[in-house]
Parts: structure tokens; sequence; C-alpha cells
């Protein structure tokens, strides 16, 4: 079994489109209106419109109401994209902060809510630990 991606459900394609090209630098693929991917070495973002959300039953997905999901980046210098991004994010949650595990993160929103965490691996444990990811 191989991880294929992480859908977001929105109200606003080209907006959150729009977003995460500019967090991840990378273009994405638009097979359809409604759908996007921006594909990375290690997975998917995928963006779909609630209008897709139908296909899979009524009501079973609900656009810009998630609060449980992280969507996590692991990125070579966080301090850089921290600088870089300042000019595209509207809400922070966490400025860059080292954390226990050995991580050091920000942690903010993007234009439907959903957290955003882009981390780099900082203790020698936690560079370890993403050495083969």
């Amino acid at each position: 079994m191989n991880f294929a991606s992480v859908r977001i459900i929105t109200d606003d394609v080209d907006r959150l489109v729009e977003f995460y090209e500019k967090v991840t630098g990378i273009v994405a693929e638009r097979p359809a209106p409604v759908f996007a991917e921006i594909v990375m070495g290690s997975g998917t973002l995928a963006i779909g419109h609630s209008q897709t959300a139908q296909l899979f039953g009524v009501d079973s997905v609900v656009a810009a109401s998630n609060r449980t999901m992280i969507i996590e980046l692991r990125v070579k210098n966080l301090e850089a994209e921290h600088e870089r991004l300042k000019l595209w994010v509207d809400q922070w949650v966490q400025e860059p902060t080292l954390m226990p595990w050995g991580n050091r993160s920000m942690l903010f929103r993007d234009p439907d809510g959903n957290l955003v965490n882009l981390f780099e691996p900082m203790s020698e444990a936690a560079i370890e630990r993403f050495r083969d990811r």
C-alpha cells in the first residue's frame, strides 16, 4: 500500500490552489475545473470543489469545517520559509518554535481555516527519523 494523497474540499478551488502553489512553490495540475493536485515526491495534496463531495454521498464532507487535521510539510530552511510566507499567510497560529520531538515548526491556517505545519528536523534524532523519508 502506498500513500496517495490528502484531499481538501473547498468552495473556492482557485483561491486554495493559488495559496498552496505559493506555499509549496509547485504549480498545481488541473485535470478538471473542480479538481487540482499539487504533486510532491512524498505524496499529493488534492483540492476538490464542494460540488465533487456529492459524489461521495450527501453531507459526507463540509468545506472549511476542519479542526482535527494538520497538513504537514517538511522544509529545508524554516526561517527562510517563514520570511517568504509572511506576505501570503493571514492567520499565524504559531511562530517558529522548537518542539519536544526535535522539529522546529510553524503553524498557520490556509484561507479555508485548515491548519498547516511547516517543519524542519533539528535534533539528531529528528534528522535521523526523516533521513529516508
